[in-house]
């Protein structure tokens, strides 16, 4: 998910009462639920490392044990030099910390296990790829749930309500500008910041963050298992209509829509081919073809080799749904990756790579 989503998860549990338990609780929390994604930095430094390293070390079992530990070692010695310019006994308490940080960095992984990118949760102890396909990686209604509680509990100063002011016209505009966002639902975002703004200003109800922050919270629990399930019977769905066409999956993939609860993009690898469907449940046509089939391409010699060429160790990894395109020249082959999950045109869109081969199979330099 987006760092919007894993942030205001962070703040809405701070949030609550759990702020109360020890001194700097709400940094704990707030950077333990970014912490995973220090992985991030691999993208300013190559494409394909990014794709190989991304969503692996930093978001398994070994980091979740290992970063919470030093979050809680880097706020204890921020509170001891803190406490000591101050001249004051330190405050922050190792146990609670060490707790707040642990709930954080777990649900950063969780959180990214919810959409279609995956997340590698074994390692690096084993590099499968988990995947819930019940988020889009950017979900308003995430941002406006748990950004109610947020809003009411950090924006207090100046400062802080200049912030939420700044955040809630980007997200607007973001929302709004999207051509992926049905109308109503650029409505419904509109009511529910208005709502927002209305809670900000109506004093009476600062006293009840706490409780407001487990309601926002437990309302995005139910919103989750709602995606995860509709995501499921869209995938059930689709199966029953390829089999009434004799269309046997072996794969099927059902993508959230952008803002749309109502909708999924459907992805489904069979005989050789990925073919493109939605489900749209408030549609006139629940399901329908949205582009040509596709051919996943030869899988054979020249295409293994293009998979073990060292510029594409990402990629090869990474992909779940690949296609390729073989094309032969006099002097070798330039073979063409994708993965179809974030394009319909083979050698575009995201992670996708071009390996050119002699004729004898070796790798030339990219």
């Amino acid at each position: 998910m987006d760092p919007l989503a894993h942030t205001l998860v962070g703040a809405s549990l701070a949030a609550t009462r759990l702020k109360d338990s020890t001194s700097l609780a709400v940094p704990a929390l707030i950077l333990g639920a970014n912490a995973p994604d220090v992985d991030a930095v691999t993208m300013f430094i190559d494409r394909d490392l990014s794709l190989w390293f991304r969503r692996g070390w930093t978001h398994g079992v070994l980091a979740m044990v290992v970063l919470p530990i030093a979050l809680t070692l880097l706020l204890l010695f921020v509170d001891r030099v803190a406490s000591h310019v101050r001249g004051k006994r330190p405050k922050a308490r190792a146990g609670p910390l060490l707790g707040l940080s642990m709930l954080a960095v777990v649900s950063h992984p969780l959180l990214d296990w919810l959409n279609t990118y995956g997340v590698r949760f074994l390692m690096p102890f084993d590099g499968t790829w988990f995947y819930g396909d019940a988020l889009f990686i950017i979900d308003p209604w995430i941002w406006l749930v748990l950004g109610t509680s947020t809003v009411l509990a950090f924006s207090a100063s100046t400062i802080g309500a200049a912030v939420w002011v700044v955040l809630g016209v980007l997200t607007t505009l973001l929302v709004s500008g999207s051509d992926a966002a049905p109308l109503t639902i650029r409505g419904l975002w509109g009511c529910g910041v208005a709502a927002i703004v209305w809670l900000r200003l109506n004093k009476s109800c600062h006293h009840e963050v706490p409780r407001l922050a487990n309601t926002c919270l437990m309302a995005s629990f139910g919103y989750v298992a709602l995606m995860v399930g509709l995501s499921e019977l869209a995938v059930r769905q689709a199966g029953g209509w390829l089999a009434k066409r004799h269309i046997a999956a072996e794969e099927i993939m059902a993508s959230p829509a952008p803002g749309n609860p109502f909708r999924r993009d459907i992805l489904v690898a069979a005989d050789g081919r990925y073919h493109f469907l939605e489900v749209n449940w408030l549609g006139g046509e629940t399901i329908r073809v949205t582009h040509p089939s596709i051919e996943r391409g030869p899988e054979g010699a020249v295409t293994r080799a293009a998979l073990a060429a060292p510029h594409v160790k990402g990629l090869a990894t990474w992909s779940r749904f690949p296609a390729y395109r073989v094309e032969e020249r006099a002097d070798g082959y330039r073979v063409s990756i994708s993965d179809v999950r974030y394009t319909r045109r083979v050698g575009s869109g995201l992670g996708a790579a071009v390996v050119e081969l002699d004729r004898n199979l070796r790798v030339r330099s990219p």
